[in-house]
This record gives C-alpha cells, sequence and structure tokens, in this order.
C-alpha cells in the first residue's frame, strides 16, 4: 500500500512539473462539480409505452430497399422468362452461398431428401439473403404444420411433394393461405416472413410474392395433371422424373420410352393451360438422358440442372480420376524426367 501511494504522489508531482516556463495546473477531485441528476417519473413518460404486447408488429417505419430487391420469381415467370436454379440437399451454408454468387436464378432448399430440417433450412436462406438467388423450400411432406413452419422463415417459394390430384393441390394451397381463405396459423406479427414484424405490409403481399409449387411424380398425378394445374393459387407444377419412373416400374430406368412418353403427355397438358386465367407454370429437374438445355427447349419455364452434393461428387471423382492417370503417366516417362534431372543438376 505504501507503494502505491508513493507512485500515486510521484504521478500528481510530475502532472505539476512546469512546461515552457509554465505550471501546469493541477485539477483535482474536489475542484470538479457535477449537477446531482434524479430524473423525475414524469420525464420519463414519454419512453414508457401505455401498452405493450409481444405479439404486436411495431408502428415504425421501415426502412427497405425496394431498388436493390431483386423481382420475385413469381413475377420474373409471369414476365416471360425462363429460370435456372439448383437443389440444395448438403444443406451447407457455405456451398449455398457459393451456388448464388455463382447466378442460379433460385435454389431448392430440399428438406425431402437432405438431411436438414427447419432450422438449418432458416441458415440456408440467410445464407442466400444477400444475393441476387432466391430460394424455395421443398417439404418431406404435403402437410399444414411443415408449411406453416417452413413458410414463417420467409422463402419466396414453397413446393409440396407427391400431389396427386385437385383436392391435395386444394390442400397444399391452404396450407399457405390465412383464414378464411385457408388454415395457416398466423405469427406474422414476428417471424422471420415478415421481417419479424417490422414489414407492416406482410399482410397485404404475401399471396402476390410467394410461389405454389405442387410435384406431379406419380401416375395418378399425370392422370390429373391439367386438373391439378388448374387449381387456384397452384403457380407451378414440378415434375418428377425419378419418381414418375417408379412409379411405372422402371426405377432403374428413368430414361426409358414408357417414361418419356408419360413425361411428355404431363408436359403438354401443363403448358396448354392459360396462365393468364389461373394456369400454372412448367418447371422440370434435368437427367443425365434429358439435359437442361432440351427442358428449355421444351418449353419449362424453371429448370433444375443439378444437386449441390451431385456436382462435388462428380468434381472430387473426376479429380481422383486424372491424379491417378497422372501417376501411370509418370511412370511411363520415368527414364525421360531422369535424364533430364540429372541433365539440368549438371548444368
Amino acid at each position: 500500500m505504501a507503494s502505491l501511494a508513493n507512485t500515486t504522489a510521484g504521478a500528481v508531482a510530475g502532472a505539476r512539473e512546469i512546461s515552457n516556463g509554465k505550471p501546469i495546473p493541477f485539477i483535482s477531485s474536489k475542484s470538479l462539480s457535477f449537477p446531482s441528476f434524479r430524473p423525475s417519473i414524469s420525464s420519463l413518460k414519454p419512453l414508457i409505452p401505455t401498452k405493450f404486447s409481444s405479439l404486436s408488429p411495431l408502428r415504425c417505419s421501415p426502412n427497405p430497399s425496394p431498388s436493390t430487391s431483386p423481382p420475385s420469381l413469381k413475377s420474373r415467370l409471369r414476365n416471360g422468362e425462363t429460370l435456372y436454379g439448383i437443389f440444395l440437399l448438403s444443406f451447407s451454408p457455405t456451398l449455398a452461398e457459393i451456388v448464388a454468387f455463382s447466378g442460379y436464378d433460385f435454389v431448392v432448399i430440399d428438406m425431402e431428401h437432405g438431411p436438414g430440417g427447419i432450422h438449418e433450412s432458416l441458415q440456408m436462406l440467410r445464407a442466400v439473403a444477400t444475393t441476387n438467388t432466391q430460394a424455395i423450400i421443398r417439404l418431406p411432406e404435403s402437410s399444414a404444420v411443415l408449411a406453416k413452419k417452413a413458410l414463417d422463415l420467409g422463402p419466396q417459394g414453397i413446393m409440396f411433394p407427391m400431389i396427386d390430384s385437385p383436392k391435395d393441390a386444394r390442400k397444399a394451397v391452404s396450407y399457405c393461405r390465412f383464414p378464411p381463405n385457408g388454415i395457416r396459423g398466423s405469427a406474422h406479427t414476428v417471424v422471420r416472413a415478415s421481417n419479424y414484424g417490422i414489414n407492416e405490409g406482410y399482410l397485404s403481399n404475401y399471396k402476390e410474392d410467394l410461389l405454389i409449387m405442387c410435384q406431379v411424380e406419380t401416375v395418378d398425378g399425370v392422370k390429373k395433371v391439367e386438373e391439378i394445374a388448374a387449381v387456384e393459387g397452384v403457380d407451378c407444377i414440378q415434375m418428377g422424373p425419378l419418381d414418375l419412373s417408379a412409379s411405372l416400374g422402371y426405377l432403374w430406368d428413368p430414361g426409358h420410352k414408357k417414361v418419356r412418353e408419360m413425361l411428355r403427355t404431363a408436359e403438354k397438358e401443363v403448358l396448354k393451360s392459360d396462365r393468364k386465367d389461373g394456369g400454372a407454370f412448367l418447371a422440370g429437374f434435368a437427367m443425365p438422358h434429358d439435359p437442361p438445355e432440351a427442358l428449355g427447349k421444351r418449353g419449362y419455364h424453371m429448370v433444375s440442372g443439378a444437386v449441390d452434393v451431385g456436382l462435388f461428387r462428380n468434381a472430387a471423382v473426376e479429380d481422383v480420376r486424372k491424379f491417378k492417370i497422372s501417376l501411370n503417366a509418370d511412370s511411363d516417362d520415368s527414364d525421360d524426367d531422369k535424364d533430364s534431372d540429372e541433365k539440368y543438376w549438371s548444368e
């Protein structure tokens, strides 16, 4: 304690040193005076809301940036664009960012076949949020509960698997609409879809912006595809070539003639629907025997050309193959390399 006191005294003395021939004035704590501050309740009243609910939307001016927000997928389809996308099964936010920055128009976050759920889908949505790529969530099943949780995250589109009839399609649409037009549960004042309640216009715009997609991927679904496409609220029919081949008994041969014939039948039924009168757009997934360019030429409005894990798998397999080939080539040229090395070191 004594040493501390001596050090303090020395510091005080140093502060009184003469600078340019003049003493530096010393300010002690006694020379400083602060007025006491005791706020009254009346002064705090403007800061205390008279009525507050955690579920009430904020009555503040949001700060959106519509000039920088990309147009919705639905508006682009209505403008006649053909959109190109990719399915994401890995649930890797890093891969999601990469494909989004690569320029895909949309990504499909695949909860049907990927390992992720609602929480992981949220991370994927955040990964692409700063890009012009829009996100669609594919549900593992057509369910009101799953649709509610997915829609609350705020994707641009939602995809329902295994829609086999107009009744199935009407149910799917009802899962996306608030009462009295549907059965979607409401927490729009606090969920991400409405910017956690900051976007006060969410209820007025959500139907206009949301792309509702129904997958037709069975024989029964193809037989009813024209009626499914005509259901009010169904924006897009997504063909499922693999499940369709399984439905026909050709799981190991999706390029079989009968599969291709049924797929073409379904395509024509959807394409002839009048989209200005409530018809649906046509979406599909490319296959090795049916590349994305072919789908585009046949009139598909949305084309998914790849899966993230498939792209990575192909790149990895090719990388290993090239290296092993190079080892064989190096062994064949080993004598020549030895001569060249000896010549180099002898120079």
